[in-house]
């Protein structure tokens, strides 16, 4: 990126959505590497979240406003440009605004059980909505990508099995190898029951609707009231509900299992749920399985800083612990054939 990026997106932003930015800082904490997001403030004090994204689709676009257009509350709707489009193009790469309703995310802080209910509540009104033609044309299928991802996951427990001193990826490199080794049953039955399952057509037998595709908390923002928004819709996808209810219902909310006394929160606000447990259960596991093998990635790329390298590998530790995303998916597909 250039070094003068921020006053060149002022310009763009300028230009092609006629917004005049007085300050555009950077944000950090997102975690998509083909993206650059910033906080935008006009002289008025509103502000924007101004993203510009060089891979993906602009499905989550299109999705937020047809959402939003819709009623949904919680959530935010993209501005259009000057000539009403969604996005500028900009070297190949998208430039979006979207106004900045929160600085408050639900992982950085309690939430209540009216927030709780808000987060069932915004869930539900996305699935009861009929998907429009657009949209059938231009959300992938949930879990499509499952191939590249068991594929990933072998790829890197070879490489554990049995690390090479000589290694370039160095210390972490042991240290993953020890984190895998104790999940070794775990990961092999997840990577086999995904394929099987996946060729099961009564795992498809239920209708579909728009999913958000990954609604944990890092993606919620809290505001007062038990008011919340639910963000970035990139990995929005046509599923059965239980691609994302298994936020809900398999406890993979943040890095800590969702307790009872939430869970039971959320589902007051989401309704009546009549979920299968073998659906549930495999879209659990290709998450277990696609975390597993990113994280794992990330800490071993050597071209990554230091800092970002130690924070992955953390992260690794955390999936694999006793409460971890692979133990929770694990003990899902073992209770399906009690």
């Amino acid at each position: 990126m250039l070094r003068d990026m921020p006053s060149q997106v002022v310009r763009w932003v300028r230009v092609d959505f006629g917004l005049d930015l007085t300050t555009l800082d950077e944000v950090t904490h997102g975690a998509d590497q083909h993206a650059r997001l910033w906080l935008g403030q006009t002289a008025d004090g509103t502000r924007y979240a101004v993203k510009l994204s060089g891979g993906g689709t602009p499905a989550g676009l299109v999705v937020t406003a047809y959402l939003a257009g819709q009623g949904v509350p919680g959530v935010p709707a993209p501005l259009c440009t000057q000539d009403g489009r969604l996005s500028g193009d900009r070297d190949g790469r998208r430039l979006s605004v979207v106004p900045w309703v929160s600085d408050e995310r639900a992982l950085d802080g309690p939430m209540t059980d009216a927030h709780w209910r808000a987060y069932g509540e915004v869930l539900a009104a996305v699935h009861a909505l009929p998907v429009s033609e657009e949209l059938a044309g231009l959300l992938p299928p949930g879990g499509a990508a499952y191939p590249s991802i068991v594929a990933a996951t072998r790829a890197l427990a070879e490489r554990l099995r049995d690390p090479a001193p000589a290694d370039p990826a160095g210390p972490l490199v042991a240290e993953l190898a020890a984190a895998w080794s104790a999940v070794t049953d775990a990961v092999a039955l997840l990577t086999r029951q995904v394929e099987r399952l996946a060729t099961d057509e009564r795992l498809w037998a239920g209708p579909v609707v728009v999913c958000h595709g990954d609604p944990h908390l890092g993606n919620l923002l809290l505001g007062p009231n038990g008011q919340v928004w639910l963000i970035d819709w990139d990995d929005a996808v046509l599923a059965p509900p239980e691609c994302d209810l298994m936020f809900l219902l398999g406890g993979v909310l943040a890095f800590a299992p969702i307790t009872a006394e939430q869970q039971r929160a959320a589902l007051a606000g989401y309704g009546q749920v009549d979920v299968d447990p073998a659906r549930l259960a495999w879209f659990l596991a290709v998450r277990a399985l696609d975390d597993l093998s990113d994280w794992t990635r990330q800490a071993l790329d050597t071209g990554a800083a230091a800092a970002d390298r130690v924070r992955a590998a953390r992260i690794v530790r955390g999936l694999v612990s006793p409460v971890g995303l692979v133990t929770l998916a694990d003990v899902a597909l073992r209770g399906l054939d009690g």
